[in-house]
This record gives C-alpha cells, sequence and structure tokens, in this order.
C-alpha cells in the first residue's frame, strides 16, 4: 500500500495536494512518502520477527540521506556497492556494524575505507579480492570479518540485466568453486570468516527461486560445518518485486514464511537486503507536460522529465503508470509520453491512453522511488531533479534541484 490517492480529483501524498508542492519546487521532482517508506520497512521487519535478523537496505535502489537517516532510526542497516554509498551510510548516522559490502570492483582504497570504519561484512565476490582483503588487512594490523558471495546458479526468472545469481553472471563465486575460497580464507592469517551471502537478482515476482537457493546453500554449510567453519550471518540478498503495472509479487510475509520453512532452526543471524520493496511504491516523479505533438502515425505528449531523470523505461524497457496529478472530463488521447532528452530511446511511456492534457499540466509517474534518482544523469546536460520528503501534512526538499553553475563546478579549461 502506498500513500499517494486521488481526493477529489487530486493526486495527494499523505496530507498534501501534489500540485501544491510542484507550484513551489517545480517539475521535474521525485515526491516521497515517508509513511509508505515506514509501513514497508515496518511489514518486512515483523515478517522476520521470530528469528534474529538484521535488514540492511539496498541503497543503490535510492541513497537519498534523509531516507536512509529514516531506516537507521527504524533499526535497519545498509547494503552497499561503493565507498561512496559508505560514505553515505554513515553521513546519514547508520552504525558501521550494520553495513555490509557487496560488489565486484571493490578498489584498494574503498577496502581500505571499510576496514578502517570496521563495517560488519565485506562480501567477497573473487580469490583476487579475498587476497587483497587479507593483504590490506594485514597492513592494518587488524583481521577482516568476511562473507563469501556464493552463486547458486539459480534462475531467477526475471529481466536478464538485473539477473544475478546464473553462473554466467559476474557476480560471486560459483557454488561449486565455493569451499576452495572458504578453505583459502580459512589459511589467510587476516581473514574472520564471518557469513555466507548470494544475490539472484531483482524485481523477482515467485518464491521458487528463493528456495533453490536456499537448499543449495544449506548444503554448503554443512559442507562447511564438517570443515570446522562456523557461520554467524547467512545474507539472503534481497530482489523482491514490487507491483508496476499488473505484477502480484508475494507478500512480505509470505516470503518470509517461504523462507523461514527453508532455513529451519538456524544458530545464525539472517541478513536481509530490500531495496525496491521498501522504496519503489514510496516515491513518484512528477514532471510537466510542455507540448501535444499529433503526428500521423503517433502521438507525442512531450514532457520536461526524461530518460536522464529516469532511465528504467529506455534501459530495462519497464513499465511505469503514469498518471495525471489533477483529474477532469476530457477525451482520451493514445500517444508516446517522451522527454526532453535528443535520443529516440527517450520515453516514459508508449502507447498510453490519457485524459488529452494542455500544457502547463502535471503528470505523475508512479513506483518511481527505487532505481530511478539514484540511476539519474546530467546527460544533454539537464540539471538532476529535486527530491521531496512528505510527512502527513509538511513536505522537506531534501535534494535541492541542480544549477547549472553545480554541474560545471569540477570542470576546468586548461590555459592552453
Amino acid at each position: 500500500m502506498h500513500y499517494f490517492q486521488y481526493k477529489n480529483n487530486r493526486l495527494y501524498a499523505e496530507g498534501i495536494p501534489i500540485e501544491e508542492i510542484v507550484d513551489q519546487v517545480g517539475t521535474p521532482c521525485y515526491i516521497y512518502s515517508q509513511a509508505t517508506l515506514e509501513r514497508h520497512y515496518k511489514t518486512f521487519d515483523q515478517a522476520f520477527s521470530r528469528i534474529p535478523h538484521l535488514i540492511c537496505y539496498s541503497q543503490k535502489a535510492n541513497s537519498n540521506l534523509a531516507l536512509l537517516a529514516l531506516f537507521g532510526r527504524l533499526g535497519g542497516g545498509a547494503d552497499i556497492v561503493s565507498g561512496g554509498e559508505l560514505y553515505r551510510a554513515l553521513k546519514a548516522g547508520i552504525p558501521p556494524e550494520r553495513i555490509v559490502y557487496s560488489g565486484v570492483g571493490k578498489t584498494a582504497e574503498e577496502i581500505h575505507y571499510a576496514l578502517k570504519e570496521k563495517i560488519l561484512l565485506l562480501n567477497i565476490e573473487s580469490p583476487e579480492e579475498l587476497k587483497l582483503v587479507n593483504e590490506i588487512a594485514g597492513r592494518m594490523r587488524r583481521k577482516a570479518s568476511i562473507s563469501i558471495r556464493v552463486n547458486p546458479d539459480i534462475d531467477p526468472k526475471t529481466h536478464p540485466y538485473v539477473s544475478t545469481g546464473l553462473k554466467k553472471n559476474k557476480f560471486g563465486i560459483s557454488i561449486y568453486q565455493s569451499l576452495n575460497e572458504y578453505q583459502l580464507a580459512r589459511s589467510l592469517p587476516n581473514i574472520h570468516i564471518a557469513g555466507i551471502d548470494f544475490h539472484i537478482g531483482s524485481q523477482l515476482l515467485d518464491i521458487g527461486p528463493f528456495r533453490e537457493a536456499i537448499q543449495k546453500i544449506k548444503k554448503l554449510i554443512v559442507q562447511l560445518q564438517n570443515m570446522d567453519i562456523e557461520i554467524q550471518y547467512l545474507d539472503l540478498g534481497g530482489g523482491l518485486g514490487i507491483t508496476y503495472s499488473e505484477e502480484e509479487p508475494p507478500h512480505p510475509k509470505v516470503y518470509a514464511q517461504a523462507v523461514l520453512k527453508e532455513v529451519g532452526p538456524i544458530p545464525y543471524t539472517l541478513i536481509l537486503e530490500p531495496g525496491r520493496v521498501l522504496v519503489g511504491n514510496a516515491g513518484i516523479l512528477v514532471t510537466k507536460v510542455l507540448y501535444l505533438k499529433k503526428g500521423e502515425e503517433k502521438n507525442f505528449i512531450i514532457v520536461d522529465a526524461g530518460m536522464n531523470d529516469l532511465l528504467r523505461p529506455s534501459l530495462y524497457g519497464s513499465y511505469h503508470h503514469i498518471q495525471p496529478v489533477v483529474r477532469r472530463v476530457r477525451t482520451q488521447i493514445r500517444a508516446d509520453v517522451v522527454g526532453p532528452i535528443c535520443e529516440s530511446g527517450d520515453f516514459l511511456g508508449k502507447d498510453r491512453t490519457l485524459p488529452t492534457p494542455d500544457s502547463g499540466e502535471f503528470l505523475a509517474v508512479m513506483s518511481a522511488g527505487a532505481y530511478g534518482f539514484s540511476m539519474a544523469s546530467n546527460y544533454n546536460s539537464r540539471p538532476r531533479a529535486a527530491e521531496i520528503l512528505v510527512h502527513e501534512k509538511e513536505f522537506h526538499i531534501i535534494r535541492k534541484r541542480e544549477t547549472y553553475a553545480q554541474m560545471t563546478a569540477l570542470e576546468r579549461i586548461p590555459g592552453f
């Protein structure tokens, strides 16, 4: 459930009309509902309440400091994939002992930063990375707490670009090779083995792949126990999907029941890394209609938000529902909703039937809280959008709109 609803034909974010926000802030802008974020986090957290667990929000979905701070206050941690994300998580007040670090390309500087801050776990994704972590930890005279990201070779039945658990994917170490890597880890003097990690993909709508992965990992745990390697943490990753159109993802309670049934009685702590499921439906992108362009074969609604603001439709062919901020009785038009970017792939929606808008009206692109602003760019030298957090009848600008000067502030013209 989310808190973006029509009242008297005006779209509201919690207790505030959207048009009231954009009249003050402008467009394009992202608007998030705090009540929705809290509801989603608590629902997920309560679903696993009967066992020791830690929710490490997958902050690549949306890394705004205000959202990170909110989840931190609720008891959550962070799943990070870069030094920049570590900086953000710490700046937002998330304790380092609630931070886990994934990613196939950690640099030496990033590893040093993570060890210096004493984060909970480094999720190791290759033998060379493991050796580098050991070397850096040795220079720092400390032990690195690690888990190995195991690739269970499970088909997650999702878009190929967000599949991460097949043996052809770049992520993790093959489950068939993982025992060798755990043996290597045990032999290294500056490594403390603390867990097992896996992640099979994103926007998963079926619990089956999760079950299959857990079944494989359980067999690995038994093999590790026979080698006298004890596991403190089992990191199940994230990936639970949301509704964009007509998808019917499992409710977190159903997901939790299936997971807990598979893992059984466990002597370790579960780490969960939800991202999209917490923030996806908690945010919208609001854009202004610039022009209505009627062609011989196609109609176009041209708006001021483009693929630089919301890349998912162009990158994945993803669907986002688009609706007017103010509903009026009018004729319908079938059109592509497109942005101002000089690319034919710049669209927010194709072949949509909408009430015919006038120039200056606002449209809401729904379910844009995940992988929206976090994937935004300055392509075509367009400033990135403002971000707004609504709490009941108040709203707060949690990221100002970029200016032209800010876009060029780090650039220099050489003297020659």
